[in-house]
């Protein structure tokens, strides 16, 4: 039997699983690291917690499994998106990484509009500059802290610093690069055009793979290290959103999914390049060869109901620790009582400023309508339906782009939800389904590294091969009907605060 081991670089943990060529999980291993928020809207982590963590969840499935280290055969890597990692001559880390959510960046957004029209952005890299993503993160550091990039002579995303670690070699593949704004989305190659405009080195850049393509093998002293061989091949692996498509299946045309991380993503697969004119939604290049992804992103999805939780529910905390069980499942069971709508009470999840549709880096959470009828429940409600009207905006665009989605997934975090997963579906007025394997990104970049591997033929006919469906989710009518009203007046709310939320932001 031949294995293959998937790592997930994500915000808030490292998961690493190994499996055997059949899918079958063998072993699973994750650690969980800080975030650092110095000032508000700013978010950085430090790429050594992420090397920590990924080295020893390697080790620890590998010792776990006792598989022979000569039938691993290939290490598939999925990480958080658009975060900034700078490393000296000597391949040393500078300083923390900015990551995904971090949105200290708004001038230096005004900077590239002003060194090239936001049209042609768009017409290069598929979408408007961005504050969340890592051109403008370049800059705010050359213009903040230019010790620091004087210093810098290699630029990498979370995953492709994981990668240098394990094979020596810089690198990165299409579509974790599709979220930097430094590549020609369509042609699937850096851009010498924004280069030059940005005044960015492109030495600086890894080569850029397709994500199952083969991009090195591990250094003698990481396998030594980690019970492996020098002959298990690093394949380019991919960002964490299309790394869930693999891991799911969103392989073909008129597929998407919807997650429910830290962030909150609706991803739908295309074959041809498809761009939002007014930037709200994001296409990238997918992790299949010679296709590409739409996807609109809720900032503060899971993050939300983590921060309510973490902050005002220590009793749910507590109680689950007494019946040895989950917290959300005790939250999930409490909010059953009570109705859609949570009693007119509306949450807006904008804690980390908003990207789809909005992309306003100063807009905040809102909870509207709060009256002497609402409980914690009902608050905990609403979070989960203010991301969720969040995620139902996402999809109505790619609906005005004529993306035909026929089968929608749920994956993440919440999409274990089944309250959420019912929302989700009445918002959509569709099927939302799951399936049988939940290791979603880690699985994706397992399978992306068997076919680097020789394993399987292609991304496709592994994903019919080792992915199932488990569940499906029906809207209810009565449902369709009450929050078409209420997701209309979220809207809204933002239209009305948006110039509050500046003036805000100034004081």
């Amino acid at each position: 039997m031949r294995y293959l081991i998937g790592i997930d670089v994500g915000t808030s943990a490292t998961k690493t699983v190994l499996f055997d060529e059949e899918g079958t999980v063998i072993a699973s291993s994750s650690k969980e690291y800080p975030l650092y928020q110095e000032h508000n809207g700013w978010a950085d982590q430090k790429p050594e917690d992420w090397r920590d963590a990924v080295l020893e969840t390697v080790k620890n499935v590998v010792a776990e499994s006792k598989v022979p280290a000569d039938d691993v055969k290939g290490i598939g890597i999925s990480g958080q998106m658009h975060g900034l990692v700078m490393l000296d001559e000597k391949g040393e880390v500078i300083r923390p990484s900015i990551i995904w959510c971090d949105q200290r960046t708004g001038a230096e957004v005004e900077d590239m509009l002003k060194i090239m029209p936001r049209e042609k952005w768009i017409e290069i890299t598929a979408n408007p500059p961005l504050t969340g993503w890592t051109a403008a993160k370049i800059l705010w550091v050359r213009k903040n802290e230019p010790e620091n990039y004087a210093r810098c002579r290699h630029i990498l995303l979370p995953k492709d610093y994981i990668r240098y670690v394990l094979t020596g070699v810089f690198a990165a593949e299409v579509s974790d690069a599709s979220g930097m704004q430094l590549m020609d989305i369509a042609k699937r190659q850096w851009s010498d055009e924004v280069l030059d405009k940005l005044g960015i080195d492109k030495s600086y850049l890894g080569k850029l793979y397709e994500s199952c393509e083969v991009t090195g093998t591990l250094l003698p002293e990481v396998a030594d290290k980690l019970g492996l061989s020098t002959d298990t091949v690093v394949v380019g692996g991919a960002g964490d959103n299309a790394a869930a498509a693999i891991g799911t299946g969103v392989v073909r045309e008129g597929r998407a999914f919807t997650t429910i991380g830290t962030s909150g993503v609706v991803f739908a697969h295309t074959d041809k390049v498809s761009i939002d004119p007014e930037g709200r939604v994001h296409t990238c290049c997918c992790a299949v060869p010679g296709a590409w992804h739409i996807m609109g992103v809720t900032q503060a999805a899971g993050m939300s109901l983590k921060w309510f939780r973490d902050n005002f529910c220590q009793d749910y905390v507590l109680e689950a620790e007494k019946q040895g069980c989950d917290s959300y499942d005790l939250i999930n069971k409490d909010i059953e009582s009570v109705p859609v709508g949570s009693d007119k009470l509306i949450y807006l999840p904008y804690l980390m400023g908003e990207r789809t549709p909005h992309l306003d880096p100063d807009c905040r959470g809102v909870f509207f309508g709060l009256s002497g009828v609402h409980s914690k429940k009902h608050l905990l409600r609403a979070v989960m339906e203010g991301v969720s009207y969040s995620l139902c905006d996402c999809n109505d665009i790619l609906k005005e782009m004529g993306v035909n989605i026929t089968q929608m997934m749920a994956c993440g975090g919440g999409g274990k939800s089944p309250i959420w997963r019912q929302m989700l579906a009445d918002l959509y007025n569709c099927d939302v389904k799951t399936i049988q394997q939940e290791q979603g990104p880690a699985l994706g970049v397992a399978i992306l590294a068997g076919v680097g591997a020789g394993i399987y033929d292609s991304v496709e006919s592994a994903c019919d091969k080792l992915i199932s469906e488990k569940s499906a989710t029906s809207p209810v009518a009565e449902n369709v009907t009450k929050y078409d009203q209420y997701h209309k007046l979220y809207q809204k709310l933002y239209k009305d605060l948006k110039e509050d939320y500046k003036t805000l932001a100034s004081l």
